[in-house]
């Protein structure tokens, strides 16, 4: 019954000829749901789908490096930035992330349970996962795999996003820029990982199908996701915050 219901909420989606997903203005309250950012004691439902969604989201990004036909927008950032400094990535990745931490402090973005975890979990879960996942030879079944990536990173970050327990630093950048401006977090999400694919590029990045598919896909994939956890277990879309 739940899956036939998920199906037909899933096929309403990609049918609906004014795709309202991309409306969402703002993260849905669901029964998993903390009630408060800070809160010490949440509830175990909300822990457990944060960290089913963190792990759906990681395997989204390990599908993404598996294709090799490019890497994601920030890593693009991070490799231009080592063409500048002489950095490693993984150093020029930490300081992008510590800057993005800084500008939620204007955003007035609070970490949580969730941010934290984000670091973690995700990054376990690539390690985890890519010696299990098909390197294909075929450059399209690459692509095909890279956007497969982009569609599972989506679904995972609407559902850890909606436990409410605190995003990873980008995507509270995402939910900050929103709030600030009322655009939809698709176009808000899509603006932000465009701005740092061209900045990436000018510096001297690398860019790859792979990547420009991240750019233009992660924003609708995470509305749509969103929308359809609310019309599958909510009753309305969720107003301007």
């Amino acid at each position: 019954m739940a899956r036939n219901r998920l199906c037909h909420i899933l096929i309403a989606t990609l049918s609906d000829s004014d795709f309202s997903f991309l409306n969402i203005r703002a993260v849905p309250h669901l029964f998993w749901s903390a009630p408060h950012l800070l809160t010490i004691r949440p509830p175990l439902i909300s822990v457990v789908l944060l960290v089913v969604g963190l792990v759906i989201f990681g395997i989204g990004e390990a599908l993404m490096i598996a294709s090799s036909v490019g890497v994601s927008p920030w890593t693009v950032l991070a490799q231009g930035i080592t063409n500048i400094t002489g950095w490693s990535v993984g150093l020029a990745t930490f300081v992008v992330s510590f800057i993005v931490l800084l500008v939620w402090v204007p955003l007035r973005q609070t970490p949580g349970i969730g941010t934290v975890l984000n670091i973690i979990i995700i990054s376990v879960v690539l390690d985890l996962a890519l010696p299990f996942l098909p390197q294909f030879e075929s450059l399209t079944l690459r692509v095909a795999e890279a956007a497969v990536g982009v569609i599972v990173t989506g679904i995972g970050g609407g559902i850890y996003l909606i436990a409410n327990l605190g995003p990873g630093p980008r995507d509270g950048l995402m939910t900050g820029l929103q709030r600030l401006t009322g655009f939809p977090i698709a176009g808000v999400r899509s603006a932000i990982e465009i701005s740092a694919v061209l900045l990436g590029w000018l510096l001297g990045g690398v860019v790859g199908v792979g990547t420009m598919l991240y750019a233009f896909g992660i924003g609708p994939c995470v509305a749509a996701s969103m929308y359809m956890l609310l019309k599958a277990f909510g009753d309305e879309l969720p107003e301007r915050n």
